[in-house]
Parts: structure tokens; C-alpha cells; sequence
């Protein structure tokens, strides 16, 4: 199939564009490569790493270069990446960016009208849907092997380390920021069925006393079939090796039931100077040698091919947007302390 090398800038090379940047730098679809990273250490370390052709602290670079494709926005605050995203679309880029997809709803809808009006590539890092064990339930619903699913829970808890990153630089809550991957892969699971009501607790006992950020939120949806969901997101888990992330999921169907162990705990080292630690256990993966454990770098190649062969992204717009509106019903749902009827 016939396709063209596409030039790919990144901004924001941390832990994830790091990893997005790598990915890039070894697709043979990415001619050049270009990074826009404001902490100069970071800077020569991305730069080592990918022999980019270009590295600036100024993404404003990449606007007016009509040989730059697209463009993966993987800064921080999350809060203030929408000014990047809509000058990024407005300039004629594809776009990937990491979650949320906008602040507001207004803005989500203002990215995907110029997304729309440039015929551009526009998705959201929604990791999940490209890990197998993930892949396979979404097709095992679809293709009713459980029969008609009755009830949907993922229980996610990431440690408190990456909890301390967020609450310094953010107010998002954890539905917003941990639980926004789960309300999307069982939103994606269980389409066309779609979200009418939301309801949602958050507790607080550790970060809560020094921030307005929740410890935990759970939040259960009601889809229009009467099928629920049921998500529960925290960033308390005491401090483990390497930044490590925990998941439950159970599907109940009226003829199965599918569960999902995604705890991470099948490798396992004991050292007397660590104690025990769980590695390829972070939610973005890790390097390993020559191969990536994780599913960000096939997340990453599939956009680089959408734009390469011209063909649909996994996770649309839209799709976000509807996240979004759940994530914010959750919250709206928390601070009154009853269920919130979607659409908002």
C-alpha cells in the first residue's frame, strides 16, 4: 500500500512525550523529527536519544513550518495545553494529545470543529484501547461471546508518587485524570450504547488534606440499555517500583463473565536492598532492552499510520468529548451528592 514519510514534532518530551518522541525517532513512516522542550537537561537527553533535527523551548516554532505533518502535545499542566491544541489545528497539523481533550466542553467542541473544517487527524491518548488484554474484551462484548452485559467495574489505583506529580501541578480530580482511561475503554466496549446518568463519590484522607485534590472517586454510569459501569480511580498506593499501577476488571453478561487481572504481578524481583518490585508495571510501559513492555508505542505508531495511509484514528474526538462528559457529570455528581442525568 502506498503511503509517504510524514515529519512529526513533539511537545512536552517528559515521561510520556519521551516515550512518544522514541517511538517516532524509530518508525521508518517519520522522516524528521522535531521536539519542543523547555527544561534544557531533558532537552540534551531527548535530543541523545532521537538525534531530532530540531529541539526548541518554543512549540510556537513548529506553527508556521509547512513541511511539520502533525504534532503530539504531551505538555504539562494538562489544564493549559488548549491554547496549544487550537493554534496547532488552526496552523493545519494533525494532532494527538494526552488526556483530557480540552478544560471545557466548549473547547473540546471549538478543537474538533477546526479538526473538522482542516479534514485533520485529531485524536486523544486513550493507551488502553491498545493493550491486548483490553483489545480483547472490547471484541469479546462486541461479538457477544458473554452474551448481553449486564454489569461493567474497573478498579484502577496508581501510587502515590504519580499522585503527589498531579496534585502539584493540577486540580483535575481522579475521574478526570486516572479514571478518564476507564469511563473511554468501557464507553468503547460498549458501543452504541450510550451514557444517561452518572453518580459519583470521592474520599480523601492523604493528598485531601493538603490540596483540593480527592484521594479516590468511584463513579457509576447507567447506560441507555440499563447496563452499568462502575469505575473507581485512586492515586494513593504506597510507593512502588516503577511507578506502579494496579487493575481489576469484571464484565458480567447474561451468558459469561470475563475478568481481567491487569495487576501486573507476573514479574516479580526481591532484592534485600528494595524489597519486592513489580517491573513493567507503569501504565505507559516501559523500555526493556529492544523492545518496549507497553502498549504507548503501538498507540503511537497507529497514529503516525492514520496520517501515513490516510486512514481513521482508533479514538476520535468525539469519543473523547463524550469521555469528557461523563468525567464532568462524575464530578458535578460528587460535589452535590446525587446522580446527574446526561447530557449535562
Amino acid at each position: 500500500m502506498p503511503f509517504r514519510q510524514i515529519n512529526v514534532a513533539v511537545i512536552g518530551a517528559g515521561w510520556v512525550g519521551g516515550i512518544r518522541a522514541n517511538a517516532c525517532a524509530r518508525s521508518p513512516l517519520v522522516d524528521r523529527l522535531h521536539i519542543a522542550e523547555t527544561n534544557p537537561v531533558r532537552a540534551a537527553e531527548i535530543t541523545a536519544e532521537t538525534d531530532a533535527a530540531s529541539v526548541t523551548d518554543d512549540w510556537r516554532a513548529f506553527l508556521d513550518d509547512d513541511s511539520i505533518d502533525a504534532i503530539i502535545i504531551a505538555s504539562t499542566p494538562e489544564s493549559q495545553r488548549f491554547p496549544i491544541v487550537r493554534a496547532v489545528l488552526a496552523a493545519g497539523k494533525h494532532v494527538m494529545i494526552e488526556k483530557p481533550i480540552a478544560p471545557t466542553p466548549a473547547e473540546a467542541d471549538e478543537a474538533i470543529a477546526l479538526a473538522d473544517a482542516g479534514n485533520l487527524k485529531f485524536t486523544v491518548g486513550y493507551t488502553r484501547r491498545f493493550d491486548p488484554k483490553y483489545a480483547y474484551i472490547n471484541q469479546a462484548i462486541k461479538e457477544g461471546r458473554i452474551g448481553e452485559p449486564v454489569t461493567c467495574l474497573v478498579s484502577r489505583n496508581i501510587t502515590r508518587e504519580i499522585g503527589a506529580k498531579i496534585k502539584g501541578r493540577s486540580k483535575m480530580s481522579p475521574a478526570a485524570m486516572g479514571g478518564t482511561h476507564s469511563i473511554d475503554f468501557l464507553l468503547w466496549c460498549l458501543q452504541p450504547r450510550l451514557p444517561v446518568r452518572v453518580y459519583s463519590q470521592q474520599a480523601g484522607k492523604l493528598f485531601s488534606q493538603v490540596s483540593d485534590t480527592p484521594d479516590h472517586q468511584w463513579i457509576m454510569v447507567t447506560m441507555d440499555d440499563g447496563t452499568t459501569i462502575t469505575a473507581g480511580s485512586g492515586w494513593v498506593l504506597p510507593l512502588g517500583y516503577p511507578q506502579y499501577s494496579q487493575s481489576w476488571i469484571e464484565v458480567v453478561g447474561t451468558d459469561g463473565a470475563l475478568t481481567v487481572d491487569d495487576t501486573h504481578r507476573e514479574v516479580r524481583v526481591n532484592t534485600t536492598e528494595h524489597g519486592i518490585r513489580y517491573p513493567l508495571s507503569s501504565m505507559p510501559g516501559e523500555q526493556v532492552d529492544h523492545v518496549f513492555a507497553g502498549a504507548m508505542v503501538d498507540e503511537t505508531l497507529h497514529f503516525l499510520d492514520a496520517i501515513a495511509f490516510d486512514r481513521p484514528v482508533l479514538v476520535t474526538a468525539r469519543e473523547a468529548r463524550l469521555v469528557m462528559d461523563v468525567t464532568m457529570a462524575a464530578d458535578l455528581s460528587a460535589e452535590r451528592g446525587e446522580a446527574v442525568d446526561l447530557p449535562l
